[in-house]
């Protein structure tokens, strides 16, 4: 039976700079108590203790063969918990063809539209950029580069463009040594891309391939990717390996829930240097609403 979800954070806008905001704030004449719900959100972050949590949001693939209405369906419960902000694993279009693909993001970014207050987070798939001129596509609506970083309170997220290849290429795997060695003394660290390039060395324990090493150097706790539309977890030298299930691409294989295989989104809480990770099925009509923990998932689907 699905929980009760009670605990909630107000919206928080994107890219603010606690020191920035506290002091504009002390050379206006706005008082404390007229500050929106979002601003007052974000300086909580700076205060500790019980007021340094905050959720945001994963979702999983929206295409390859995307079922019709899941992907609203995602974001409207998604959004009713009122996450901080909602970071995708990428394969937000059908894509694969120049000649649609922007009509493509213009009808995507309507259900965008209807969660504006919601800051997103695109990781790039294979769906989304296949050529140069989807690249330039990308840049345009999701508002950055294919790969790049940012912080939230005490977490530091780095996306990785892998969109075009199924490993890490070399100008990747620098990108992000050089990122996280920036931002080294971020309390917790996630890495996410769209296709699960580490899911071989992980699955076999092979701590030597060059992506692990470098999250390993720097402390990454948490790698996060979609592609397979599987909800599956890893763990290999304390670090955690998530693959996302599906947010409206086709369900494959066997199709059960119990082998990962359904929609859904998963809502994070930061408590402060530990992520944890609620995994939610969709309700019906697409699904029957259940609930679990990352930690109850394994290598090959459901575990406990």
């Amino acid at each position: 039976m699905p929980r009760k979800r009670n605990w909630r954070r107000p919206k928080s806008p994107d890219n603010i700079n606690q020191v920035n905001l506290r002091n504009a704030v002390s050379r206006s004449r706005i008082a404390p108590w007229a500050l929106s719900a979002a601003a007052i959100a974000y300086l909580c972050l700076s205060v500790g203790g019980a007021q340094n949590r905050f959720q945001f949001v994963i979702l999983g693939d929206r295409t390859g063969e995307a079922q019709a209405g899941v992907y609203e369906q995602v974001w409207k419960e998604a959004a009713a918990e009122h996450p901080a902000f909602v970071l995708s694993v990428g394969d937000t279009i059908q894509g694969l063809d120049d000649a649609a693909a922007a009509g493509q993001w213009k009808e995507v970014s309507r259900v965008f539209r209807q969660h504006a207050g919601i800051p997103l987070y695109l990781a790039p798939g294979n769906h989304d950029i296949w050529s140069a001129e989807s690249e330039t596509l990308f840049r345009k609506f999701a508002k950055h580069a294919p790969h790049y970083s940012f912080d939230f309170g005490g977490l530091h997220v780095t996306v990785l463009d892998n969109s075009r290849a199924e490993s890490f290429s070399a100008d990747e795997l620098h990108f992000l040594a050089q990122d996280l060695q920036t931002h080294r003394q971020a309390q917790t660290k996630l890495v996410i891309s769209h296709r699960p390039s580490w899911l071989l060395p992980v699955l076999f324990a092979n701590s030597k391939s060059p992506f692990h090493q470098i999250a390993k150097q720097y402390g990454v706790q948490y790698v996060i990717a979609g592609h397979i539309h599987q909800m599956l977890r890893f763990k290999l030298d304390g670090i955690t390996y998530l693959s996302m299930p599906s947010a409206g691409g086709h369900l494959r294989a066997s199709k059960r829930y119990e082998d990962g295989w359904f929609f859904g989104h998963t809502l994070v809480e930061d408590t402060g240097g530990m992520l944890q990770f609620k995994v939610e099925e969709v309700r019906a009509p697409f699904g029957k609403g259940r609930i679990t923990q990352a930690q109850d998932w394994g290598v090959a689907g459901l575990a406990r």
